[in-house]
């Protein structure tokens, strides 16, 4: 005699299932990003940077745009900068491609261990700082050597620290690009995800707290607002209204994870700024002018005590993400020429000339003798020291600047550092 099995309980209800994200494109994919909605330039309203933070959340979803295909600046968000500044925003921008590009060799050449580019990028981080007062601080994270350039800081030490050589100033303690430069207002850039957003709302809290005028202004990958440190920033930010701008560089691409698995498919980044009841801006990040229009709005919007606002600056990450990355075994070859909203540097190069203030000609002479700024830079920075080279920091440094007084634990690990190297490589080896 058999019995029949009941049957499980709910099993003529729909069986659950999971999405699992899957980007556009793959290797071998034709690209075509016709399903992206790109408004008009100019069509974007402005609200006034003290406005309830609701009146922003249209714009969340939109795209503020003000560089149109005429090559001309449209609409209420153009910033109306001089050419003076329009120029010294391209060149900055230029200054930071042409350092990528020779930095990207010398670690192809052995002379560092890694180095990792933000072309295509350069406005979401010279234009946003030029934005900002040389007094706020910035919380960057690994691809925002363009606030660094922006703020003049000189490149020999960018090199001597990406070389870790004998005139590093952090002595070789971070890895190359890890920069840290307490004289321009630059706070340590860390190698873990997102934790630059709790320590900028934390600056900014003080910074209220001590009646001070300074705002901080965070950057952070698209990925990385999967982390729990962006939500911890953001609910204390809108908490107690600090005064922080918050901006997520959505360059497509985290590492081999397309944005989806961050949530891009259900809506856009900035559009989190709805749920914490802070002012979000969703801007074109390719367009120099719209970036520079929004993060000046949110930077007056913090310092008139209207709190934080979040913005996204929708881009394209055009390289790999780093010299240690392969871009082209996850995504499509011709994605990055692809990318419907073009390049910031050529934008800007031809919005100058539609205004009769740039040519051809002037370009190129300014990538030549930036050219020369950049390599001037390297070959003194090669003379303190390049990976392997022997010129770098002494061992004994990285158990140094911990404490006022070396405590006796460390005495005994830098002690036994110091035998084993000896051990390992005795003084004639290096003789």
């Amino acid at each position: 005699m058999t019995t029949e099995a009941a049957p499980r309980e709910g099993a003529n209800r729909p069986a659950l299932a999971l999405h699992v994200p899957e980007p556009a494109f793959r290797p071998g994919d034709p690209v075509d990003f016709g399903h992206l909605i790109i408004p008009p330039a100019g069509a974007q309203s402005r609200p006034e940077e003290t406005c309830q933070a609701a009146a922003t959340h249209p714009l969340c979803i939109d795209l503020v745009r003000v560089l149109g295909d005429d090559d001309r600046a449209h609409g209420p968000w153009d910033p109306r900068l001089s050419p003076d500044r329009l120029r010294a925003m391209l060149r900055t921008m230029a200054l930071v491609r042409v350092f990528d590009g020779r930095m990207y060799r010398l670690q192809r050449q052995g002379k560092t261990s890694f180095y990792l580019k933000c072309t295509g990028e350069e406005a979401t981080s010279v234009a946003a700082t030029m934005a900002l007062d040389a007094g706020d601080m910035i919380f960057p994270s690994y691809r925002q050597q363009g606030c660094l350039i922006a703020r003049g800081y000189p490149l020999l030490e960018m090199v001597n620290q990406i070389f870790s050589n004998r005139a590093d100033k952090l002595k070789g303690r971070q890895l190359p690009i890890l920069y840290s430069a307490r004289e321009v207002n630059f706070f340590t850039i860390s190698g873990n995800l997102a934790t630059q957003l709790p320590q900028a709302t934390g600056f900014a809290m003080a910074s209220a707290i001590k009646g001070d005028t300074r705002i901080a202004s965070a950057w952070v990958g698209e990925g990385s607002t999967a982390e729990g440190d962006f939500h911890n920033a953001l609910t204390f930010a809108a908490v107690y209204n600090a005064p922080v701008v918050f901006a997520v560089v959505n360059n497509q691409w985290a590492i081999s994870s397309f944005a989806g698995f961050a949530g891009a498919e259900r809506t856009s980044f900035a559009a989190r700024a709805i749920g914490y009841g802070i002012a979000g801006l969703r801007v074109d990040g390719n367009d120099p002018l719209a970036v520079y229009a929004a993060h000046a709005w949110a930077a007056e919007r913090a310092r008139l005590n209207g709190g934080p606002t979040l913005i996204e600056y929708f881009t394209y990450r055009v390289e790999g993400h780093s010299t240690s990355d392969d871009p082209t075994v996850y995504r499509a070859k011709d994605e990055g020429s692809g990318w419907p909203l073009g390049d910031p540097i050529a934008r800007l190069a031809a919005h100058l000339t539609a205004l009769g203030e740039w040519s051809e000609d002037r370009h190129t002479a300014m990538l030549e003798e930036l050219d020369a700024e950049v390599r001037t830079a390297i070959r003194t920075a090669e003379a303190n020291g390049i990976l392997g080279h022997g010129l770098h920091q002494p061992d004994t440094t990285m158990f140094e600047d911990v404490y006022e007084h070396m405590p006796w634990h460390l005495k005994e690990q830098m002690a036994q550092a110091l035998h084993e190297r000896a051990v390992k490589y005795p003084p004639a080896d290096h003789a």
